[in-house]
């Protein structure tokens, strides 16, 4: 629902963040990893995903597209919620994360309090090939790119494409081109290679 939220910081603590944007304060919980990045900031922009609860509407935010993508996969795994998945990316950068998952590095996950080895397991199992092949492509394109990427990936769906083909188009056309093609340019390019 809400993809990012840009403005103020009116709070920040180690949980929390109250982001003012035009005159509304919005409370969003963030790991520590979002905290050491946000500090000594005065704007900022931070990318969201939206719990909904019975009770509640519960805001996450994070400093980059990575991490978000990471939590997201994590509150995938049955047994992992949101605040779960938060205490995963305060204990371990998105990078870390993933590479213990890839790695298979069941130690590094128990580390964490309140992952145990059936959950780290678990999580192991679920995400390994998702990770491996997703995450490459993020780190590659970096979080400036992701959104033209994701623009010019939108519109070729849009147009009857398949996204896994679109999308390895578009990371062909980027990496010959160059990471900084406006989005009209890059989907003509991937036309040209579909």
């Amino acid at each position: 629902m809400y993809s990012f939220i840009e403005g103020k910081i009116a709070d920040l603590n180690p949980a929390s963040a109250i982001i003012d944007c035009n005159g509304i304060g919005y409370q969003i919980n963030i790991s520590l990893n979002t905290y050491s990045k946000l500090s000594g900031k005065t704007v900022c922009r931070l990318f969201t995903h939206l719990v909904v609860r019975e009770d509640a509407l519960v805001l996450f935010g994070f400093a980059d597209e990575q991490e978000r993508y990471v939590f997201q996969q994590l509150i995938s795994v049955s047994g992992v919620g949101p605040n779960t998945a938060r205490l995963i990316l305060s204990s371990l950068s998105p990078d870390e994360v993933a590479d213990a998952i890839v790695k298979e590095n069941v130690r590094a996950l128990q580390a964490i309090k309140g992952i145990g080895g059936k959950s780290a397991q678990r999580i192991i199992v679920d995400l390994k090939d998702k990770m491996q092949k997703d995450l490459p492509t993020l780190d590659f394109l970096g979080t400036s790119h992701n959104t033209a990427k994701q623009e010019a990936l939108s519109a070729l769906v849009m147009l009857g494409f398949n996204k896994t083909l679109a999308e390895k188009a578009i990371d062909q056309v980027m990496k010959n081109e160059g990471m900084s093609l406006p989005v009209e340019h890059l989907v003509k390019s991937v036309l040209r290679v579909l």
